[in-house]
């Protein structure tokens, strides 16, 4: 209940002095205000930002039906949570502006990804199969009866 959330205070930075406490709701300065959203984690790639993910329904009246939407916001994930990974269920709230686009920070990790859940966020149905010695060495054979003739 440190930042007025009912989220779990993860451990205290293991260095204290390298830590950027400006960005950390647990442990720095940064309030948390206004909705509090969940979402699923689909890239890591930058620097201490993540990409969440959140679908919703909207009500169509014409057609007296439900649509799905999607969107995409970026979220600030402070230090002490930093392990994050793709497939990874999180929680987010909205906080003051922190860059151009980042007006959220990850506050819990409400579940782990899994490796069906990792295979079907790249869109993998099976991971790529080795080459065994019998595969190698057929190739070798044919490219030795083109090269002869």
């Amino acid at each position: 209940m440190a930042i007025g959330l009912d989220v779990e205070t993860p451990p205290e930075p293991e260095n204290p002095e390298e830590y950027d406490y400006e960005k950390c709701p647990f442990y720095g300065e940064l309030s948390v205000r206004g909705q509090i959203l969940e979402g699923t984690v689909i890239s890591t790639d930058m620097d201490k930002t993540v990409v969440v993910e959140r679908e919703y329904d909207v009500a169509v009246p014409k057609y007296d039906r439900q649509m799905k939407r999607r969107s995409r916001i970026p979220a600030h994930v402070p230090g002490v949570l930093e392990p994050l990974s793709v497939g990874d269920t999180v929680k987010i709230a909205e906080t003051r502006p922190l860059s151009k686009t980042k007006s959220h920070v990850v506050v819990e990790v409400t579940e782990e990804a899994t490796a069906e859940d990792i295979a079907a966020l790249t869109r993998q149905a099976e991971p790529d199969r080795e080459l065994s010695t019998g595969d190698v060495t057929e190739g070798t054979e044919e490219e030795a009866v083109e090269g002869d003739q």
